[in-house]
């Protein structure tokens, strides 16, 4: 059985993912079709991209880091564990079976940590960027220029939000790097990396760009470049450039079964780094305004219920109380599909531009409610002040359109779920079942209207033809789903 990774590239870690394969088979058509008009495509050539080399590889840097971390039995660590890996780090294994054998609690120890990886100069008076997860652990940080001249860095400060860290190294009149816009990029065009795969300094590698504004597991805030250029553990941090020669991208992450390059690879934009830069030079922090909702993809299905002309934009599943978006009125149900003047085609587009927000910013969403559209104005708030998402009954009735069995909560269950009304799943048929429905859940609204009653929520599905969009609570996650009616029930 075959698995995917993600790792990040200063160390072989994995993480397991599930995989897909799909067929997809084309049909004949009876009806005679006229030939496709041929494209006039550019043929420009291969870039120069040993000019590009010879003018910005000076630029481009090897970092090495050491340091130690602070282990337990339990700890946790993004950068140097993996979620869902099958391989666990040596001295977790060593306490937990210390514990075990001993019975001792709260066992800890540190460890030595050490790294290369790789960064970029962005000013000549010495500003690198590289990634958070190079220096997350770093008690000594060494810049290595292609000159050989080395130099001890100073960690200005380091977003794990975004994994962008910013260095500052005591030199002048050094080679840098130029910025480019990556909304500019095109999928299928050439891209150059340069970095220290494995610790081989200043390797070159080419590719195109595969994706853009890719979101990846556990990682909504980053719109991720995707490319096929080879990049390995050591490549952390180092620039990726476009065509002319001008950074796009910061590399950060790898899809791997092996520990190495398989094809897939992810940068960091670097308006969002730059972002970040600008904020951590001028405060040593970076900060992100918060929205405070959650959101989920418009598919076909829930755009047909919520009678949208298309499946597009951000379809708010949770608005939380006290929150920027909370008093800006906006509502579960809502879908965005603008904000300042950026259109929000996916879901994954929103966490950007409110990301590169400060706090204390005002910003102007479009939405579309009941399917007439509106604007509201949301200040965003500070994550640091901004609270967290909150985390045997006889003759159940059945909601039969829908093929669940349900009844109120009870009072327990709605301080548990933060829920003031809404009827707890005990039972699904199998189109509920099959649109991820599971008992446990918390049914909170039909098309918009929240459930107060399972004879309210009778009558709305008598008004309701075709199918309609739940609103269900699973865990802590709110999430719609469509869900079609079944005729005559």
């Amino acid at each position: 059985m075959s698995s995917s990774t993600l790792t990040r590239l200063t160390r072989l870690t994995l993480v397991v993912l599930a995989s897909a394969n799909l067929l997809v088979t084309a049909h004949a058509q009876n009806t005679s079709l006229p030939p496709a008009t041929p494209l006039a495509i550019r043929t420009l050539g291969t870039p120069d991209f040993a000019q590009i080399v010879q003018r910005y590889g000076p630029a481009v840097v090897n970092i090495s880091v050491s340091g130690t971390r602070l282990i337990t039995a339990d700890s946790k660590d993004s950068d140097t564990s993996a979620k869902g890996a099958d391989n666990e780090d040596p001295a977790q294994l060593f306490l937990r079976k210390f514990q075990e054998q001993f019975g001792a609690t709260g066992a800890s120890m540190q460890i030595p940590v050490s790294g290369r990886a790789s960064g970029f100069i962005v000013s000549a008076d010495g500003l690198v960027l590289t990634n958070a997860h190079v220096i997350a652990h770093a008690s000594e940080v060494t810049v290595k220029l292609t000159d050989r001249r080395e130099f001890k860095a100073k960690v200005l400060g380091s977003d794990a939000k975004t994994d962008v860290a910013v260095l500052k190294i005591e030199a002048k009149d050094l080679p840098t790097v130029a910025i480019g816009k990556p909304n500019d990029l095109n999928v299928g065009e050439w891209v150059l990396a340069i970095g220290s795969p494995f610790g081989l300094d200043n390797t070159v590698t080419t590719g195109v760009v595969s994706a853009k504004s890719r979101t990846l597991p556990d990682d909504y805030t980053v719109p991720f470049i995707q490319t096929d250029a080879a990049i390995n553990p050591g490549n952390s941090g180092g620039p990726l450039f476009n065509a002319r020669g001008e950074v796009v991208g910061i590399n950060s992450q790898i899809y791997t079964r092996s520990g190495g390059y398989q094809g897939l690879s992810f940068a960091i934009p670097i308006d969002l780094a730059q972002s970040v830069q600008r904020q951590i030079v001028a405060t040593g922090r970076a900060s992100h305004g918060v929205l405070g909702v959650s959101v989920q993809e418009v598919t076909q299905a829930l755009a047909d219920a919520f009678k949208l002309p298309r499946p597009a934009g951000a379809l708010i599943s949770e608005v939380r109380a006290d929150t920027a978006a909370a008093k800006a009125g906006l509502q579960a149900g809502d879908v965005i599909t603008g904000i300042d003047g950026h259109a929000i085609l996916a879901s994954s587009d929103l966490p950007l531009w409110v990301a590169m927000a400060l706090p204390g910013q005002r910003m102007q969403i479009d939405v579309l409610r009941n399917g007439k559209a509106m604007q509201v104005r949301a200040t965003l708030e500070d994550p640091t002040t901004t609270k967290p998402a909150p985390h045997g009954v006889p003759n159940i009735p059945v909601l039969s359109q829908l093929g669940l069995a349900v009844r109120p909560l009870l009072p327990v269950e709605q301080r548990a779920a933060e829920a003031r009304n809404g009827l707890m799943v005990e039972g699904v048929q199998e189109t509920a079942d099959k649109a991820g429905i599971a008992p446990g859940d918390i049914l909170l609204a039909i098309n918009h209207v929240p459930v107060t009653s399972v004879e309210q929520a009778r009558a709305l599905l008598a008004q309701a033809k075709g199918s309609v969009a739940l609103l269900v609570q699973h865990g802590a996650e709110k999430n719609y789903i469509a869900i079609p009616l079944k005729p005559g029930a």
